[in-house]
């Protein structure tokens, strides 16, 4: 017990060694780019004032869109998916596979839950003890189901899922434009110390070195979000671009396709305003995704909006941060 309880703890030590590694990097950036660069390398005061304006604004992004995606907590299915007393100790007593399906199935009626597994069988994690909400996976590295899991990303630490799915979309925009940024005003100091007309000292080093590490990047950047551009327009995760989800149907990339304006809209909102902004504007709260093969007159969760009216107790039952406005939404 204690030796796993050590290695845990080890795992979770050297998991934020990326973060440090990214941290770090940028950190040398800001002193490379407003010492090196600006303060001890330009001479022309407008173009330095300049420089250091834009500059700081996408720093500012940048860092605020990586905080929100290291420490937003990974959205967990609400109480309403979870097993009663008397339905896990049914569930567990029961030794035949098929009558502990029918038992999840029966529990599954009364929720939105359209998605299954491989098997046709009702998604249950043993190790969380809920039933699993449309497009929501374990994650064995943050130990709980994450609502609309993409994957697990090493280089924030976290789970990119509903909760921050947003944000790490934004992360990886700014951090394109803090690169070109950086590389379109270095290259003309760039090629003056590389053709030697400019003295050399520390700030050679550091003007070239920014360039490189800009560029490189970038490029590594534009693919990673080029990959997540096109995953929002057909509105899929990571996981279901390798793995279909499975509906009572069969297999169907495109079941939570509604469309390129309406996917958009499930991961910025309607405000395009708030677009650019790490703040959570998604639709609903992760426990249910319109599909594309219902509508209003075929859809069976009409018929049961009374059951997701949250009580006066409850209203911030399942919630992002807290927020009263962010609750399950019923989109057709």
């Amino acid at each position: 017990m204690a030796l796993s309880r050590g290695l845990r703890f080890c795992q979770r030590v050297f998991s934020w060694i990326p973060v440090l590694i990214i941290t770090s990097v940028v950190l040398w950036s800001y002193y490379a780019y407003v010492f090196e660069l600006c303060l001890f390398t330009i001479t022309n005061t407008f173009e330095k004032v300049a420089y250091l304006l834009v500059f700081h604004v996408c720093f500012v992004m940048f860092s605020w869109t990586y905080w929100k995606s290291i420490f937003t907590p990974p959205a967990s299915p609400c109480k309403k998916f979870q097993l009663s007393y008397s339905d896990k100790e049914r569930y567990e007593m029961e030794e035949r596979p098929d009558a502990q399906k029918q038992i999840l199935a029966e529990i599954a009626k009364k929720l939105p839950i359209f998605s299954r597994a491989q098997s046709g069988a009702i998604r249950f994690c043993d190790r969380c003890q809920v039933l699993k909400p449309d497009r929501c996976h374990h994650c064995s590295v943050c130990e709980t189901c994450v609502l609309k899991m993409d994957h697990h990303c090493p280089w924030v630490n976290n789970c990119v899922g509903f909760s921050n799915y947003k944000f790490f979309l934004l992360f990886l925009s700014y951090s394109m434009v803090y690169c070109v940024f950086i590389a379109a005003t270095v290259f003309q100091y760039f090629l003056k110390f590389w053709g030697g007309d400019l003295k050399n000292g520390p700030a050679k080093f550091h003007v070239l070195f920014l360039m490189f590490v800009a560029l490189m990047f970038f490029v590594s950047l534009m693919f990673l979000f080029s990959y997540h551009c096109w995953l929002v327009s057909k509105n899929r995760s990571t996981l279901e671009a390798f793995s279909a989800p499975v509906f009572v149907g069969g297999p169907d990339r495109n079941g939570f396709n509604v469309g390129m304006h309406r996917n958009l809209e499930q991961v910025f909102g309607e405000n395009r305003r708030l677009w650019l902004l790490p703040i959570f504007t998604g639709q609903g709260n992760g426990h249910y995704f319109p599909l594309k093969c219902l509508n209003e007159s075929h859809n069976p969760l009409l018929a049961n909006d009374e059951m997701w009216e949250e009580s006066d107790e409850g209203s911030d039952e399942g919630s992002i941060d807290g927020d009263p406005s962010v609750t399950i939404e019923m989109e057709h």
